[in-house]
């Protein structure tokens, strides 16, 4: 591993894989990329950010086909990321391998579990680079390192490759810190065509509650001429009967505002114990890991679900979707909060770390369970720290959300200019 001190501690392994053609036309030409440590490449081990799942497995003998685009697209890999230990954390701290440095507050987590690649592009290591998103993994240490993260519509990108952690919420996400190159990659990802047109949004809706659940001071969030409110956790209520599973659970996590969303989150949360377990039970009932604090907690509560509930989660995606698609039309745009506040501080307090925790996953979970594409956009600094917002869109209008980030975003720049 290279050194903390020159690579912010991103970096599990250094090589560089060259673009397959020198053509200088391609649309990525002459930008560098990271890989979070979780796509396959041949001729490496893919260590799922685990010495354990390291050793219990060879080398790859072919590269994801995320992977491949990219390099078919021009761009140079500088190498693997560090990520959380069987992407089982959107907190960022590896006790094997160290915890990247973030780039914008060095005592806060980067965010996890797509660490090393946020850090990597946050401290302009690289131009871009590939992370998953499965319950928040590139959105999280997005907002927290202070750069752009997309996670594309579920099934939009081939995750072929890539070591699954829950099929039915696995995304292949992308960071970088420019607009223009977060839209350019999506571009190559996605196989969309340049000129796909800009479309305006028919309109921009606000969750405003949200908003209020998180620390995002109102100044930041303007609002325009074709914009409404929406109380999504009483919509959401309402239009997703299925919910109501999950409602009654009083447990910790409804130590907050929006009983609703706390429900579309354990939903989501069991489901991903569920298909966790399928995926990876046996290797860890076998092998015994030794995993981290809070991700050996969560994995084993994995390793031991049953399928109680589960069809009942599948009937909660179908109506969300719906609902959602129905809220926002072709061309509608979602804000809501990314999360719902600054990063954490280094070695948090489990317990409060499990709160906070829980808030974030009743945000993350509306693009999870429907399956909408979301980016997060930084909005700067506050209090010295990172503070980001984030738009969704319908299933399947990935470009239409690129082209609008990018160019939205010098607008976004004035405003922050003007209010500093």
């Amino acid at each position: 591993m290279a050194s903390r001190d020159s690579d912010y501690g991103a970096f599990m392994e250094k090589f560089v894989l060259q673009p397959s053609s020198s053509a200088h036309q391609l649309p990525l030409s002459g930008l560098t990329f990271a890989i979070k440590d979780i796509f396959d490449v041949d001729g490496h081990v893919t260590g799922f950010g685990n010495p354990d799942w390291a050793r219990t497995h060879s080398a790859a003998t072919s590269t994801a086909p995320a992977v491949l685009a990219v390099l078919s697209g021009g761009a140079t890999s500088i190498g693997k990321t560090i990520m959380d230990e069987m992407a089982y954390s959107i907190n960022g701290e590896n006790k094997h391998y160290g915890t990247p440095t973030n780039p914008c507050a060095p005592d806060r987590v980067p965010g996890g579990s797509s660490s090393g690649s946020a850090v990597a592009v946050g401290a302009k290591l690289v131009d871009f680079s590939l992370g998953t998103d499965t319950g928040g993994s590139v959105r999280v240490p997005a907002s927290y390192c202070g750069i752009f993260g997309f996670r594309p519509s579920h099934s939009a990108v081939s995750t072929a490759g890539v070591i699954p952690m829950a099929q039915s919420f696995d995304t292949v996400g992308w960071f970088a810190w420019d607009p223009k190159i977060l839209n350019r990659v999506g571009r190559v990802l996605l196989q969309l065509a340049d000129d796909v047109n800009l479309v305006r949004p028919s309109q921009v809706i606000f969750a405003e509650d949200c908003l209020q659940l998180s620390s995002i001071p109102s100044d930041r969030v303007t609002q325009g001429h074709i914009i409404e409110n929406v109380i999504l956790g009483d919509y959401v209520k309402d239009k997703v009967p299925s919910l109501q599973h999950f409602l009654s659970e009083g447990n910790k996590e409804q130590e907050y505002s929006i009983p609703s969303l706390a429900a579309l989150s354990s939903a989501m949360r069991l489901l991903q114990r569920y298909e966790f377990k399928n995926n990876h039970g046996d290797w860890v009932t076998t092998v015994k890991p030794d995993l981290g604090p809070g991700i050996s907690e969560r994995v084993w509560e994995a390793v031991r679900t049953s399928a109680q509930k589960i069809d009942v989660c599948q009937s909660v995606k179908t109506e969300l979707r719906a609902a959602l698609s129905a809220l926002l039309g072709d061309h509608g745009i979602l804000v809501i909060p990314t999360v719902p506040g600054p990063p954490p501080k280094l070695q948090m307090d489990p317990s409060a770390l499990e709160v906070f925790r829980a808030r974030a996953f009743s945000l993350l979970s509306i693009a999870g369970v429907s399956g909408f594409c979301q980016v997060s956009i930084p909005l700067g600094l506050h209090d010295n720290l990172p503070v980001a917002i984030s738009l969704l869109a319908k299933h399947g209008s990935d470009g239409f959300l690129l082209n609008l980030v990018e160019t939205l975003h010098n607008t976004l720049k004035e405003e922050l200019q003007r209010m500093s």
